[in-house]
């Protein structure tokens, strides 16, 4: 399968458009927002546990990124809610589960070869630093050869300047209304903005909380080796 997998292109999916598929595993379903390959693909997707529901006990290969959105996410290594932002590295292994239902930001095969970071953060006990610019503040999530993950919370009626990301930019809005000049996205809405692209974002009076990954779309797998941006460049 291969959806939103030209890493050159701008790809936007608004919560309107969510539509979730059965996972092989009952009561686990997917909206898949980016994919390359089968059941075992680079991939990112909001993926829905319902009450009862999980996973066999596997390993991850290429690593697994995980936000939980809604929910206690599970596996026998510890209970996970909401706010929660957890790191698995290729290699590692859990058998994961929900006992009321979660929803997830899950993100796979996208770890560089030398990360080896086990990483679980409750978002909601942490110190936010203040932004670049007055309105923002910042809680750095994890950073590793030049691709930088955190949550910024933008409060109302704040502009920041108009800037480059040079390694390009993924977002998911958590809260609130997120805009730029070529659009406004809501709670739930998806944005990938590919390597050089450049944008002037805001908030109106409804301020917005965002995930957003940078640096990563230079980066990606050469056969089965991972390469970062500046190798990218080069090639």
């Amino acid at each position: 399968m291969q959806l939103n997998s030209d890493f050159s292109q701008r790809a936007l999916i608004l919560p309107a458009a969510y539509t979730f598929i059965d996972s092989p595993l009952a009561g686990v379903s997917r909206m898949m927002l980016d994919r390359a390959g089968g059941e075992v693909a680079r991939a990112t997707s909001i993926v829905r546990y319902a009450a009862g529901s999980g996973y066999s006990g596997h390993t991850h290969d290429g690593g697994e990124e995980i936000l939980v959105l809604e929910g206690i996410f599970s596996d026998e290594h510890g209970d996970y809610p909401a706010g929660t932002y957890l790191r698995n590295p290729p290699g590692t292994s859990h058998q994961p589960f929900s006992a009321n239902g979660c929803t997830l930001l899950v993100k796979l095969w996208q770890f560089a070869a030398t990360d080896q970071q086990q990483l679980v953060l409750n978002t909601r006990q942490q110190q936010w630093r203040p932004g670049l610019v007055p309105g923002l503040s910042v809680l750095p999530l994890h950073e590793h050869d030049g691709v930088s993950t955190a949550l910024v919370r933008w409060a109302p009626h704040t502009q920041f300047n108009r800037h480059t990301h040079v390694g390009g930019e993924e977002i998911l809005v958590l809260e609130g209304l997120f805009c730029d000049e070529q659009g406004q996205y809501p709670a739930g809405s998806w944005l990938r903005s590919p390597r050089y692209s450049q944008h002037a974002p805001f908030t109106g009076a409804e301020g917005a909380l965002i995930y957003v990954k940078v640096g990563h779309l230079g980066a990606g797998l050469l056969g089965d080796k991972f390469i970062t941006s500046e190798q990218a460049n080069s090639i």
